[in-house]
Order: C-alpha cells, then sequence, then structure tokens
C-alpha cells in the first residue's frame, strides 16, 4: 500500500509544477516594472518604486463663497464655471508622453520662458501642476543652488518626478502631492510659483489659489504660463487656453497684482504677479 500512495504523491507533484509553468499569470496594471498594458510606455529608469497611492474621491466640503456656477458643458470643459469662464477638463498622467516630447522646444519654447524667471541663491520656487516636472527639472538644473517643489495632485505624475530628480541626482529637486483644493505648502514658505498650462484644469481655482498666495512670501512672485485664448489660430483646443484679461480678472480676486506680461514665446501669455 505505500508505494502506490507514494507514487499518487510523486504525480500529483508533478502535474501541479506543469501547471504552474505551463500557465503564467498575466501582469498585474497595478504593478510597476511590469509589462505595460496600456499604450504609454514609461522609460525603465524612471518607473515608480512603489503602486500608486489611491487618490481620495471623497467630495470637499461646500465653499464658503459663491463663485463657483454650474453650467452648459463643452466637449473640452466640465460644466463648472469661475469668474465666467468654463473650467476645463483635467489632462491625465497618460499624457507624460506628450508632456516630455522631443518637439516640445521647438513649438513652446521653455528654455526661452525658463531664462525669464528670476531665482536666486537659497529661494524656493513652487511648481504648481508640475505633472512630469519637465519645467521643474530644467529650473533645478539652471540654478543647483535654489530650492524646487513640484506640487501634483496626481500620485502618478509625483512617482515620475521623484525618479526623474532620483536618476539626475538632482538633490535641489523634490515633490509634493497637493489637493484639489491646496498647494500642500506651509505659509510664508516660497519666493515664486510657477504654473504652467496648468492653471486652467484647477477644479477649484479660488481655493487652490488662495493657498498658494499663503504659501507665497511677501512679495513673492506668480509666474503664469497659460496658452493665448486671443489667438484662434491656436490649435489648442479653446477651455485649454487663457486669455490674459481672464487670468488678470481672476488673480486680482486672490490678491495678486500684475506686473507684466511677455509676449515672445510662440504659443503662450508669460505672465507675472506679485503678492503685495
Amino acid at each position: 500500500m505505500k508505494l502506490p500512495l507514494f507514487l499518487a504523491f510523486i504525480l500529483v507533484t508533478s502535474f501541479a509544477t506543469f501547471l504552474v509553468f505551463r500557465s503564467s499569470p498575466e501582469p498585474d496594471p497595478e504593478i510597476p516594472g511590469q509589462p505595460e498594458q496600456s499604450s504609454l510606455a514609461y522609460p525603465a529608469a524612471i518607473l515608480p518604486a512603489d503602486p500608486p497611492v489611491k487618490e481620495d474621491t471623497s467630495p470637499p466640503p461646500p465653499p464658503d463663497h459663491n463663485y463657483y456656477s454650474q453650467g452648459r458643458r463643452s466637449y473640452d470643459g466640465t460644466g463648472k464655471y469661475y469668474q465666467g469662464r468654463e473650467i476645463a477638463e483635467v489632462m491625465g498622467h497618460q499624457a507624460i508622453v506628450w508632456l516630455e516630447r522631443a518637439k516640445r522646444e521647438a513649438e513652446e519654447a521653455p528654455a526661452k520662458a525658463i531664462d525669464l524667471i528670476t531665482l536666486e541663491p537659497g529661494e524656493t520656487l513652487a511648481d504648481i501642476g508640475a505633472g512630469s516636472g519637465y519645467y521643474a527639472t530644467r529650473i533645478a538644473l539652471k540654478h543647483p543652488k535654489a530650492k524646487v517643489i513640484g506640487v501634483d495632485i496626481q500620485p502618478e505624475m509625483i512617482a515620475f518626478l521623484e525618479s526623474r530628480a532620483k536618476q539626475l541626482d538632482l538633490t535641489n529637486l523634490s515633490a509634493t502631492k497637493g489637493t484639489i483644493q491646496s498647494v500642500g505648502l506651509a505659509p510664508n514658505s516660497i519666493e515664486a510659483a510657477l504654473m504652467v498650462d496648468a492653471y486652467h484644469e484647477f477644479s477649484h481655482p479660488y481655493e487652490m489659489m488662495t493657498s498658494l498666495v499663503t504659501a507665497l512670501k511677501p512679495g513673492g512672485l506668480v509666474y503664469l504660463l497659460e496658452y493665448r485664448g486671443e489667438d484662434k489660430d491656436l490649435e489648442i483646443k479653446p477651455r485649454h487656453k487663457m486669455t490674459q484679461a481672464q487670468a488678470k480678472k481672476e488673480m486680482k480676486l486672490v490678491g495678486l497684482t500684475w506686473e507684466k506680461t511677455i509676449d515672445s514665446l510662440p504659443w503662450q501669455h508669460f505672465m507675472v504677479f506679485r503678492k503685495p
């Protein structure tokens, strides 16, 4: 009786081993480092080390103001309006490839925009809505004795930026996860802030900008880059462009003073505002 039982054990074990090697499980798209399941291909050197943290989808508390209203929803908008402007749909982390495209310098001249930013040694600039960190990385490289903080609400963007900073050994570049209503920075902690084609997507622009103004030191600057809404021939979705007049109106509401607009970039207004 012992021999047949032993043989049965061998047969069962062999069959189970065969099944394991015959049918490998499908890769889990939530685990970084496994084969990509989407068209977005992250370079292997900058994959996040840990699975992304789930975003808090709980609704925010009701605002203590009436600056927002609901209205007709455009194909590229949200149907939520602020100061007469429909807020645009958010560009997700799947657009990293577009943000990092090789043609961006030729199309938008970001190097020229970065040259217009003043940042002294020891000062801190926060890139709000930093995305992949395209601007934040280049500013940190240009100003190694200053500090640059990339702020974004998407964990995937934060992971990408942190990995890029580590890859380039940029000790003066860090990432902070904000929320839809706050930049997540301490009061009076930064000398400057940058927003590149991101502000028009903020779902709570008044709260975000109030938070940002609080984080700015007195006299701090806000650099606002937005695709020119006055240019009807610019092939950018309408809700993803802003006129200079609209931008001034919205920044004034949160207490910022317009200083100047530089329109030497191919597609964007380069607007400068100051905290009194």
